[in-house]
């Protein structure tokens, strides 16, 4: 049986998420992060970079959101939640299963480390860290942020999901970004990402994956 090692408030949601979708029968085996916030050592046992997800099935193990979601939907979706080959559908769903992490986390995760880091100096020091810190959320990253929400809002104005007029697995994998976009700059200015959020967060599988998941706080 297919199994995800799954880390708690990570990445690996959006896997189970798919599975229930598709109605595949999975286990779980649990990580649970550091107070770093790191991964535990113990998912190096399966992959050397030791991060989350992974999953194992039969001899295979396989890391990486992108190439998990290609994996499961190719090997038991049956022709769901993908748009047929060779049309305008495809080419924008093989589109967004990569800009998720290619592209909008990168520029995300420098959105929630710039804004921890003077946290996490002394006391002393973070007068003089934060204005620093500030300056390169207002300079560089901010203003990428916001051209990244403006392109899903005009993508979103064509079709209700990311690849067309149906749901696919790409928007699976564009949920991740866009929570962690909503927590963490806020969609006031974005009312149709605001509402694709609500439709995926409606869906019973996307439910029934946070009951199997356990807590799930994207923004942090």
């Amino acid at each position: 049986m297919l199994t995800v090692h799954h880390l708690n408030n990570s990445r690996s949601q959006r896997v189970l998420w798919l599975l229930e979708e598709l109605g595949v029968p999975y286990e779980i085996v649990r990580y649970q992060r550091q107070p770093s916030m790191l991964a535990p050592k113990e998912l190096r046992a399966l992959h050397p970079l030791g991060k989350s997800p992974v999953i194992t099935d039969g001899g295979n193990t396989i890391a990486e959101s992108g190439a998990i979601v290609e994996y499961i939907v190719e090997t038991y979706g049956n022709g769901r939640l993908i748009p047929p080959p060779r049309t305008p559908e495809r080419l924008r769903y093989t589109y967004w299963l990569h800009y998720a992490e290619g592209s909008a986390m990168p520029l995300l995760l420098q959105k929630l480390l710039f804004t921890l880091a003077p946290k996490r100096v002394p006391g002393l020091l973070r007068p003089f860290v934060k204005p620093v810190f500030d300056r390169m959320l207002a300079t560089l990253v901010d203003p990428q942020l916001k051209q990244h929400i403006a392109f899903w809002e005009d993508e979103l104005s064509r079709s209700e999901w990311f690849a067309g007029n149906d749901f696919s697995a790409a928007d699976i994998q564009m949920s991740f970004p866009l929570e962690a976009a909503s927590a963490r700059a806020g969609f006031a200015n974005a009312p149709k990402a605001a509402a694709w959020l609500g439709r995926i967060h409606a869906r019973p599988a996307y439910q029934r994956a946070l009951e199997r998941g356990g807590s799930y706080q994207v923004g942090r």
